[in-house]
């Protein structure tokens, strides 16, 4: 899914609060310290022989820490925005594909003296849920789990020729549920042939640069306004986020009532755990803007809650794998996010840890989501993360196309204080 321009990663900035003695050969010895845990952390991938299957992880044996966690000075004046735009550069910067596909960089600069975290992966590593369940094991009150021994002996391709063969008569075996998986994940992302969004300047081409802009609220509020109508906090973030568009559209002197929003639904079931890897399929919500506030959330919930009954599988391009990466290859996948005409923005909501954590000892003040990749034609996509009581909501634009991207943002924050002010 990766183009030259532009990599498929996403990560968190943690601003961090005072903590005497957190400097970069700290975090380095705490972060080697705490990998073992997560043994994808120490792996790369690596294309095995000829009709031995797809990429593979293996241990890397020249892995060094340094390479790792690295420093980094936050853009002069080290304010709010200074240090935003200092983490989207860095998720932005591509991870080589000669060591293991992440990154955590310990920035200084910040105003007052303090220091953040951003902490970056690469989308193959893990989808957000993954994402998260690694930055579990990186704090203070980590998750401590059994190391295992490092580095092991890659496969030969004697096992993995019985493997791949293995794998495409598991293949033709479960063809059956593969098709009604594949039926029903396509169902949920609106078929083949969904109806075409309302036309409007959210949906042009864009280019690589992007812009970024955080609101953040309350979390209870927020969740007492969505229960008392039957909805989650996942349906009231989408109504403000319709909301918040429309008042920036009719900013632009353009009105649009309905907005169609992808909502990715992870694929997980209770018993898999945090794994890592990627496990969503996205889902189309028609999501109105104009209205009672109440109608609006159940239409949402109701929506949401039967894309969550079909959504349940991989991906359509994941179910397609042999098909996609070829067409992909040459340019199809590209050019079919640059003509699309089936959504009006992406909206990723991920639950975060309910309570606070530290880093060092030094308190993690907020978790704040970034992410890059090819948009194709939306030019604002929106990443929403949950932390100790916070709901916080990232909005990333394009740089030539939304220059009004305040308007937004004020947008955001106007349509987040009217469903909270639901919960009385």
């Amino acid at each position: 899914m990766e183009t030259p321009d532009v990599p498929v990663q996403f990560g968190v900035l943690l601003p961090l609060g005072q903590a005497g003695g957190l400097d970069l050969a700290r975090v380095r010895r705490l972060i080697a310290e705490r990998i073992p845990a997560v043994p994808r952390l120490r792996r790369r991938l690596v294309r095995p022989p000829r009709g031995c299957g797809g990429p593979i992880w293996v241990d890397d044996v020249a892995f060094d820490i340094r390479r790792h966690v690295r420093p980094a000075v936050c853009a002069p004046p080290g304010d709010r925005q200074a240090v935003l735009d200092t983490a989207l550069s860095l998720v932005s910067t591509p991870l080589p594909r000669d060591a293991p596909l992440w990154s955590v960089v310990f920035v200084t600069g910040l105003a007052e003296g303090e220091a953040a975290l951003v902490v970056v992966l690469d989308h193959v590593l893990a989808d957000g849920v993954g994402g998260l369940a690694v930055l579990a094991h990186l704090v203070d009150e980590g998750v401590v789990g059994a190391s295992e021994p490092f580095p092991r002996t890659p496969p030969g391709t004697g096992p993995l020729l019985r493997d791949a063969l293995a794998a495409r008569l598991r293949a033709v075996r479960r063809a059956g549920p593969a098709l009604r998986a594949l039926r029903a994940s396509t169902s949920a992302g609106g078929g083949l042939h969904p109806p075409r969004a309302a036309p409007c300047s959210l949906v042009a081409p864009t280019g690589p640069s992007r812009r970024v802009a955080v609101v953040s609220a309350d979390l209870e509020p927020l969740r007492a306004a969505a229960h008392r109508h039957g909805a989650s906090v996942n349906d009231a973030v989408l109504v403000v986020v319709a909301g918040a568009l429309r008042r920036l559209l009719l900013a632009r002197g353009e009105d649009v009532g309905t907005f169609v929003i992808t909502v990715p639904v992870s694929g997980r079931a209770a018993e898999d755990g945090p794994a890592l890897g990627n496990m969503v399929s996205p889902a189309l919500v028609s999501v109105p803007a104009t209205g009672d506030l109440s109608g609006r959330l159940k239409s949402v919930a109701a929506q949401v809650r039967a894309a969550k009954a079909t959504a349940t599988g991989p991906a359509p391009i994941a179910l397609l794998g042999p098909l996609f990466r070829p067409l992909a290859a040459l340019g199809g996948y590209r050019w079919y996010l640059n003509h699309q005409h089936r959504m009006h923005t992406l909206v990723s909501h991920v639950r975060g840890p309910a309570e606070p954590v530290t880093f060092g000892g030094a308190p993690v003040r907020a978790a704040i989501p970034l992410s890059v990749g090819e948009t194709g034609n939306l030019t604002v996509v929106f990443e929403v993360l949950s932390y100790a009581g916070s709901l916080t909501i990232s909005v990333l634009a394009d740089h030539g196309r939304c220059p009004d991207l305040e308007v937004l943002a004020d947008g955001l924050s106007a349509e987040l204080d009217l469903v909270c002010g639901e919960a009385g």
